[in-house]
């Protein structure tokens, strides 16, 4: 099972991918385990990204606006708790409204 500091296993992770799956984003695992989602801004190689990282019992959900450093802290748009499945779908209502 997952501890406080993140995900126990590579199966929790892709449910929660898998789960905040939206058709206008594409959805992948980031580096160290973190998610990201993309989403074309119409200029080439500059998409709009959100990212999930863990943070204490769930993970902080972060926007980067096209031409946006993703190696430094984005802007923090909010949190998802729970099982991988419901922070699949909190992270799919986050991305919906954006």
């Amino acid at each position: 099972m997952a501890g406080s500091s993140g995900f126990a296993s590579g199966g929790e992770l892709r449910r929660l991918i898998d789960a905040a799956r939206s058709p206008e984003w594409s959805i992948g695992e980031g580096r160290d385990r973190q998610v990201m989602a993309t989403r074309d801004s119409g200029d080439i190689g500059l998409p709009w990204v959100v990212t999930a990282d863990r943070a204490g019992k769930g993970m902080r959900v972060s926007l980067y606006r096209p031409g946006d450093d993703v190696n430094v802290e984005g802007e923090v748009i909010g949190e998802i708790t729970g099982n991988p499945r419901e922070m699949g779908r909190q992270l799919r209502t986050i991305l919906e409204e954006l």
